[in-house]
């Protein structure tokens, strides 16, 4: 059953029993998609689960379609039970819960006060995990210098460092990494700091590194910077490096903070979405000792932070939060003269386009861009709502269709080596003509029993799947 919320936990069971499966739910692992009462599809892909004997006097009869919620204390997140309930009513779909002795009644109010009950301790067992894992992390880099994840620093790689010390995550193959000096890029970060220290300014390093031809963190490396363009080394990249104590040879955890707020203020049903916040600093975990080899000495590291602190403001401004703003062609527009995207600008209460050029990329390219370009959003809707009136009229209408189909295209290798591995897959799980206790089985898979699993076997076809995946740290 799909949750409401985001950032809720996924249910542990939710199941749908026809008539025609409940003899076997507690064997077929399959997903089953429920019927379509009145003509709607209530409930999407649901999967069964182990379901305990013990309470087979309270599941429904057959011949019906209906919801069964083994555990509502983990199917329902905080208030997620007051908001889909009403459309299983609506719908005329039952919800079966052993909690109530059968069906909920959407007049009851002892099933509404049970259900919400079931909703906190979920809420609550959320809560506490993440306590739980949080203090733990916290410990790991504090104590241990565990590296926790995430993206090495500019001036390091990502090694092995080892088997995972907890045994089941070994047994699944995980291993712990550390950070190690970069041939390539470590005596990059050190020039960075000399060069502060010896009284160049942030611009004048970006502009000599660049002038030099030494690659941007996001040349360097793009796979994981293809979004951004790479040509030459900005003010924020020099700052990054100058700020980062990893350098310092200890690591650093807690440095942002996954952070939930309504997607919209009038309608809280909508849930929450999660967005990444910096902590302040006094947050962040140190770990006690250093753990890996360190790029500048930690005297130098503290002589560049006050240095930067006596080049910022010298009394404290209060921050107001600036308001958030629309824009109807946000991603779709591009500088003609660049091939850059526009980004979206509030200015003089007015929603602009700008294409903006930072002075030491137009200088280390020899550009002739505009610094700044901007574009009114009011320019734009006039003739597009014109043009979108005239293509989709009713005597135009199949033939923008027709000009939509065209243009799509036809030729996508990733594309079809997706849809390739799909069919593959599909094939792999497709019942073959195998017998057994007299049921149609899929065994053109290797499979496991859910209730008779032997962990050897699991370890053996973990490399085979492996293999059919492309694993990234």
């Amino acid at each position: 059953m799909t949750a409401l919320s985001p950032t809720a936990p996924a249910p542990k069971t939710a199941i749908v029993l026809p008539d025609e499966t409940f003899s076997g739910f507690q064997t077929a692992p399959a997903p089953v998609t429920t019927p379509q009462p009145r003509g709607q599809q209530v409930i999407g892909q649901v999967r069964f689960a182990d379901l305990d004997q013990s309470a087979g006097e309270h599941w429904p009869p057959r011949g019906s379609y209906h919801v069964s919620e083994h555990e509502p204390q983990r199917a329902f997140y905080g208030n997620q039970f007051g908001l889909t309930f009403p459309v299983f009513v609506h719908y005329g779909v039952p919800l079966w819960v052993p909690e109530v002795g059968g069906p909920i009644d959407p007049e009851s109010e002892a099933h509404d006060l049970v259900m919400s009950v079931f909703g906190g301790i979920s809420k609550g067992e959320r809560n506490r995990i993440k306590i739980r894992v949080r203090t733990a992390m916290a410990s790991q880099a504090k104590i241990e210098g565990r590296f926790l994840g995430g993206r090495p620093p500019y001036g390091y790689l990502l090694v092995d460092a080892g088997p995972h010390p907890n045994p089941s995550k070994a047994a699944d193959g995980k291993r712990l990494h550390r950070l190690e000096p970069d041939p390539v890029t470590a005596p990059i970060v050190e020039r960075i700091f000399a060069e502060f220290l010896a009284g160049f300014g942030i611009l004048a390093i970006a502009l000599r590194l660049t002038a030099d031809g030494i690659p941007c963190p996001s040349a360097y490396d793009r796979e994981r910077n293809r979004h951004r363009h790479g040509d030459a080394w900005s003010k924020s990249a020099v700052r990054v490096i100058l700020t980062n104590p990893r350098y310092t040879g200890r690591q650093v955890w807690n440095k942002q903070r996954r952070e939930e707020s309504l997607i919209d203020v009038e309608d809280v049903a909508l849930g929450h979405e999660t967005h990444q916040k910096w902590n302040p600093r006094d947050a962040w975990v140190f770990s006690d000792k250093i753990v890996h080899q360190p790029l500048v000495a930690p005297q130098v590291f503290q002589d560049v932070q006050d240095r930067l602190a006596s080049r910022g403001p010298t009394s404290p401004r209060p921050h107001a939060a600036s308001p958030k703003h629309g824009y109807a062609f946000k991603s779709r527009l591009k500088h003609r003269d660049c091939g850059r995207r526009m980004q979206g600008t509030w200015t003089h209460d007015e929603a602009y386009y700008r294409c903006r050029y930072p002075r030491e990329y137009l200088e280390a390219n020899h550009l002739d861009h505009p610094q700044n370009v901007y574009l009114r959003e009011h320019d734009l809707r006039g003739p597009i709502d014109s043009w979108l009136t005239q293509a989709f009229a009713p005597a135009g209408i199949e033939h923008s269709l027709s000009a939509m189909q065209d243009a799509q295209p036809t030729g996508d290798a990733r594309g079809d080596a997706l849809r390739r591995t799909i069919a593959e897959c599909d094939r792999k799980l497709s019942p073959a003509p195998c017998r057994r206790r007299g049921r149609r089985r899929p065994c053109s898979h290797r499979r496991v029993e859910p209730r008779r699993a032997d962990p050897a076997d699991v370890r053996e076809g973990l490399p085979a799947a492996r293999a059919e995946v492309d694993l990234r740290p």
